[in-house]
């Protein structure tokens, strides 16, 4: 399975409630997800493959309160808690959108995002989830073993176009025990984003040769 990340480029709307003790809660909504229709990656969602993932998602994370996303995208399906943002509370069908609406948790990520909503700021929103792609005349459709993990709240709609692009949507990851597992080239990849500055180079390089010590044992 494969981490699969899509930006979604319709407008989401920043609500603000007042609260009795004159406090604020900060909401988004809008549309969150889109099936039967080709987007900018050049992947379709078929509306049943989208219908079980989402109606899986709200029965076991939304209806529990357990549906919570962060702040731009992680580098992996995980939702890592002490980087959590908002909390998903709604998950509905209209035609082939998926409207959702997320609070603003009053959390360090939660609270920049505020921060950047009082300020103008437009956002977006992202999923994230796993599965496998098949291709059909030119076009990748995303198979019925789709897993979404969590709705994102991104800002540069580069952004996910970058993970698309790149290594991670490459990156195979596999069930352990219960655990997923990135494989060799992204463990070699996080290698290199650990390394400080300074080392940089010296990682860059240490990996480089790991990398070819691989293919060597596989040829």
């Amino acid at each position: 399975m494969k981490l699969i990340a899509e930006y979604n480029e319709q407008n989401i709307e920043c609500i603000v409630e007042a609260k009795e003790d004159g406090t604020k809660n900060h909401f988004i909504e809008g549309v969150f997800m889109q099936s039967e229709a080709k987007n900018r990656n050049g992947r379709i969602y078929p509306k049943a493959i989208m219908e079980g993932a989402v109606d899986k998602y709200v029965t076991e994370q939304v209806s529990q309160n357990r549906a919570v996303g962060e702040l731009n995208h992680p580098e992996g399906p995980t939702v890592n808690l002490d980087k959590v943002s908002h909390k998903i509370t709604e998950l509905s069908w209209k035609g082939n959108d998926v409207v959702g609406k997320a609070q603003v948790l009053d959390t360090p990520m939660g609270n920049i995002v505020k921060g950047l909503l009082e300020g103008g700021v437009q956002l977006g929103v992202s999923t994230r989830g796993m599965g496998s792609l098949e291709e059909k005349n030119g076009i990748m459709f995303v198979k019925d073993d789709f897993v979404l993990n969590t709705v994102d709240i991104v800002q540069d709609p580069s952004a996910p176009t970058a993970f698309v692009n790149g290594i991670m949507e490459g990156v195979e990851w596999v069930w352990n025990n219960g655990i997923i597992e990135p494989q060799v080239i992204e463990q070699m990849e996080t290698e290199i984003k650990k390394a400080p500055r300074a080392d940089l180079y010296e990682a860059q390089t240490r990996e480089f040769k790991n990398f070819l010590s691989l293919m060597k044992t596989k040829l």
